[in-house]
């Protein structure tokens, strides 16, 4: 081989060698960058755990204790047409207004204080006890 060429080719050689250690100087500050967040998250993680756990133990709520939030998904739309949209709506209403109502009577005929005892006995009204 010539010298020229070969000159030519330690030059080309010398530059890879040079972008190669760059490229792997970057890497290796990625690599660092990553186990450095890993272990700030993991000790976040670890010292929640311990007043989440600390915070079950005292009648005090811990301000600490409580979870990031973070990004909150996006609640999905559905794809309706307006008349099935109302009609939801009305079915969604009508539950509502009926769950009132049994909790209204719920709550009447639970109280303890009523003096009055059903008219029937249980076996007399016709239906399965």
């Amino acid at each position: 081989m010539k010298p020229k060429k070969l000159k030519k080719k330690i030059q080309e050689l010398e530059n890879r060698l040079r972008e190669d250690s760059e490229k792997l100087g970057r890497l290796r500050g990625k690599l660092q960058q990553a186990e450095t967040a890993k272990a700030l998250k993991a000790a976040r993680k670890s010292a929640a755990r311990a007043t989440a756990s600390a915070g079950k133990n005292s009648s005090e709520p811990t301000i600490g204790a409580k979870r990031p939030s973070g990004a909150k998904k996006a609640k999905k739309r559905l794809n309706l047409s307006p008349e099935r949209r109302a009609q939801l709506s009305a079915a969604m209403k009508a539950r509502w207004a009926a769950k009132r109502a049994a909790e209204g009577n719920s709550t009447t005929s639970s109280d303890q204080n009523s003096p009055t005892p059903p008219t029937q006995p249980p076996e007399s009204r016709g239906g399965v006890v």
